[in-house]
This record gives structure tokens, sequence and C-alpha cells, in this order.
């Protein structure tokens, strides 16, 4: 059995999941994620972790086949077009809401569209029009400002991917002080990432020097007994 980290197209943040047999860097795959099928991409193979992983590791179905990625570009033109269909849609109807992204469930399950707003919208009139236009199941998720950006994804000052995006699992608060007591020059513009909102890594540095004053003293010892396990 092999664990593997896989980046899905639903999702930015990366999942595990486990596989028989060995798949290479770079490959897509069709996996099986609270029982929906997905499409993603390898990104390496992670066997050390699966002794703590087994258990939560979602399963790999199969390597995506030639049939397998024709469907998923037709699915990803769908996107497209059902991206400019409910922005005009939404406009026609008078809906405040800005779509943000487009996805459609490689088992064609539904198509899920995000969207942010600062009200809360009806929006049951579009989703009537876009069920009969699509021919499937359609979900909205309203998603706010920092979630937005994780779900559509990008680069940070630093030039790599967003944290939110990669690896984050819950937005923590974050405050002007923090860029002060770390001497950072208090310009928006160089403490803010895309959405707006203080960069997520400003705590990074706060949580690393609370780590440090809360850990122990460490005394000098003397070892008096040592245990090696075979295996």
């Amino acid at each position: 059995m092999n664990l593997y980290k896989i980046e899905l197209e639903s999702q930015n943040r990366p999942i595990y999941a486990s596989f028989e047999g060995h798949i290479a860097n770079g490959k897509w795959v069709v996996v099986k994620t609270n029982e929906i099928e997905n499409f993603g991409l390898i990104k390496g193979k992670y066997n050390a972790l699966l002794p703590i992983m087994q258990e939560r590791a979602f399963q790999i179905i199969r390597v995506a086949t030639e049939e397998d990625l024709a469907k998923r570009e037709e699915q990803r033109k769908t996107e497209e077009e059902a991206f400019k269909f409910c922005k005009r849609t939404a406009l026609d109807l008078g809906l405040s809401m800005r779509l943000s992204k487009v996805h459609h469930y490689f088992d064609s399950s539904k198509m899920i569209f995000y969207y942010t707003a600062e009200n809360r919208v009806d929006f049951r009139e579009l989703v009537k029009i876009l069920a009969r236009t699509f021919r499937v199941r359609i979900e909205m998720k309203q998603v706010g400002v920092r979630d937005e950006t994780k779900v559509c994804g990008g680069l940070g000052h630093c030039g790599l991917e967003l944290c939110c995006s990669s690896y984050l699992n819950q937005f923590a608060p974050v405050s002007v002080k923090m860029a002060k007591d770390q001497g950072l020059t208090l310009n928006p513009t160089k403490i803010s990432r895309l959405c707006g909102r203080l960069m997520c890594c400003l705590r990074y540095e706060i949580e690393e020097e609370s780590l440090k004053e809360s850990a122990p003293l460490q005394e000098n010892g003397t070892v008096i007994e040592k245990e090696v396990k075979n295996e």
C-alpha cells in the first residue's frame, strides 16, 4: 500500500489517498472523497506518513485513462461556459453577487458555484435556470473574501503559493499589533495579501516565540536504562 499526496481540482488544499500500485508524480488520477469521485494530480509519495494517515486517507480508484482525461477536458469547457452564463443570468436577475469559481465534479454528481456577496442573496430562480440549462444538480456556496482567495489560489509576496490555499485548515485572527511587534512597515500593500486582509504569516513568528516561552527548561540528567526494540 502506498500513500500519495494529491492536488484536487475541486479544492486547492491537497489531500492524501492510498493505492496498491506505483504512480509517478504528475499523473492524473480518479480519487474517491466522501462518496464523490474527484479528479486529482499526484504530487508525491509519502509512505512515511502511512501509519498515522491510513485511517484518514482517501482511496485512489484508478490512474486516469484517455477517456477520463477527455471527459475532464469537456467538463472544464462546461465550467467556463457555466461561469459566463451564471454571471450574465445573475446580472439579468439583478442579483448582487460576485462569482468566484465553478467546479463540475468528475462523477457529474453536481456543479458547485462559489460566490461572494455583502448581503443575503435569493438565488432560487438562478438555481432553477442553471439546473435547467446544464441538467445537473446545482449548489451555490457563499464564501468570504479570505475563503474566496483560498478557493481561487495565487502567490504571496514571498513568491510561494498562498498559505490558505496550500495547507492551512482554518483561519486564525491576525492583528496589526503582530506586525508592529515584528518591526514591520505598516504599509497596507506590504502586510496585506490578495484578499485585502492581513497576511496569515504574520502570526508565525509570534507563535514561534510563544512556543519558546512556554517550553519547559531541560535539566541535565543521566541515562539509567536504554531499551532498543527490534523490528
